[in-house]
């Protein structure tokens, strides 16, 4: 399942990032790393953008790189 897949409200885990290193590095500065437990705190028309909540960080997130994300829900 990947981050794009899920709704406002749902708890996930990260799974695995298939992504560039930079983004890597990007969402590892944030603490968006594999195990990392996170919510959806909201999302735009279409899923355009998202915000997810790691760690009492909150991180928005365009569409593609939600869609980069493998999570597992919770």
């Amino acid at each position: 399942m990947r981050l794009s897949d899920l709704r406002k409200g749902d708890r996930g885990m990260i799974k695995k990032i298939e992504t560039n290193e930079d983004l890597k590095r990007r969402l590892f500065s944030f603490g968006v790393v594999r195990g990392s437990e996170f919510s959806i705190e909201a999302c735009s028309l279409g899923k355009q953008t998202m915000e997810i909540m790691v760690d009492d960080t909150l991180i928005g997130l365009r569409g593609e790189e939600a869609n980069k994300i493998e999570v597992e829900k919770i």
